[in-house]
């Protein structure tokens, strides 16, 4: 089976394109969705978030919001907001945040490349979340969450996409957030042809976010494998970038106490293993190895013992690692990313502003602000074959959902 293929796609029509764009399913919360869709009755949020439509008491994973799903998306496609391309063909896909712009391409990515790690993964899936999204794709019999993934440089493929965006757009959406969202077709013959090969020809491509969808998508084609066959359950709707072009910001931690310890105890402790330096303003690390710690009303800036950084290991060099290893761990107590109740998570994109007022307000004890995971350190860790720390990663700017499904045949 060839890496990816051209499919015809389920989108608004171009005057009905903003009034459907909606945030990824998974950014959001069932109130924030409720809020953000309220008025706007052919927003996205109707079918990957179905549950705003049902009482607020409603459990988010019960049959009931499935359906409601499936019925929302027949109401657009009855209502000629949804419509599908007559023939198959890819789409360019463009993010625009202020000076930021990355080009992709929307296509249907192979499920069997994806099970031979062809389409290499860098994190753990959850039942839940898998199940989840299995039953989102029979309700609908689409997928309409796109996998954003990343293809390594490539000039042959910057060049065809470079050429796809020249004409006519099918959809220009700015979003409240600011991102801008333009998609175009691809259906010449040749470029589809083009684009095709290129693929073909790239050893490997990388998933970014988007794991418990290409999960799914690939227990969904094996289902039906045992029945009518697979067909395009075979394939699953991606976005794929060029790495040089995805940006990747900070994930930061935020922890509720000190386990025990005094401030000062605490200081003394983190001091084994970094250099600890009190910073005059916050601190942005400007390179791996370095973290920006506040306590108690205090920036410092903590450095990393080099002797403590295992450099020919992808995963336990990284800096989500290192302060793992070195300080939430042996310091704090804190072994379980995934379940421990004292830690959470806050994306860059909030800044660091947000890491202090969480401090401020008593909630937390202590935050850490760390330096962006470079592309090339996630696609290295896929290489490897393993996986990344929880949260190690937030992609920005991030896909639409609605702009593009794909239907399953």
């Amino acid at each position: 089976m060839p890496l990816i293929q051209p499919f015809a796609g389920l989108r608004p029509l171009p005057d009905r394109a903003a009034a459907v764009a909606a945030p990824p399913y998974d950014v959001l919360s069932s109130a924030e969705a409720r809020e953000r869709a309220a008025g706007r009755p052919w927003s996205f949020l109707h079918i990957s978030k179905a549950e705003i439509d049902l009482p607020a008491d409603t459990d988010p994973y019960s049959p009931a919001v499935y359906s409601r799903s499936a019925e929302n998306l027949r109401r657009l496609v009855d209502a000629g907001v949804l419509v599908r391309d007559p023939s198959p063909r890819y789409y360019a896909y463009r993010l625009t945040l202020g000076g930021h712009v990355q080009t992709g391409l929307v296509a249907a990515a192979s499920v069997a490349d994806y099970d031979s790690n062809r389409i290499r993964k860098h994190e753990f899936t959850r039942p839940d979340k898998e199940d989840d999204r299995v039953r989102q794709i029979e309700a609908l019999n689409a997928q309409t969450g796109p996998v954003l993934l990343a293809y390594p440089d490539c000039p042959a493929v910057d060049r065809l996409l470079a050429e796809a965006t020249r004409g006519t757009p099918l959809a220009d959406v700015t979003a409240p957030d600011g991102v801008r969202h333009t998609t175009w077709a691809i259906a010449a013959p040749a470029a589809v042809a083009a684009l095709g090969g290129a693929f073909d020809a790239l050893p490997r491509l990388y998933i970014a976010d988007g794991h418990h969808r290409s999960a799914a998508a690939s227990r969904v084609a094996a289902a039906r494998r045992g029945g009518t066959g697979g067909g395009s359950a075979e394939y699953f709707l991606a976005v794929i970038f060029p790495a040089h072009e995805m940006r990747i910001l900070d994930y930061n931690r935020v922890v509720r106490d000190l386990n025990g310890l005094t401030p000062d105890a605490f200081l003394a402790r983190v001091g084994e293993r970094f250099a600890v330096a009190p910073a005059p303003g916050p601190v942005h690390p400007e390179a791996p190895g370095v973290v920006g710690m506040y306590l108690g009303g205090r920036w410092y800036r903590l450095t990393i013992d080099p002797t403590l950084i295992p450099a020919a290991d992808p995963v336990a060099r990284l800096d989500v690692s290192l302060l793992s290893d070195h300080l939430l761990g042996p310091v704090l107590g804190i072994a379980d990313l995934r379940r421990d109740k004292r830690i959470d998570f806050v994306g860059g994109i909030r800044g660091l502003k947000e890491l202090e007022r969480r401090v401020d307000s008593g909630e937390m004890a202590v935050a850490f602000a760390l330096h962006a995971t470079p592309m090339g350190d996630l696609m290295a860790v896929a290489d490897s074959g393993q996986v990344m720390p929880p949260k190690s990663t937030w992609f920005e700017p991030k896909l639409a959902d609605g702009l593009v499904s794909h239907v399953l045949d």
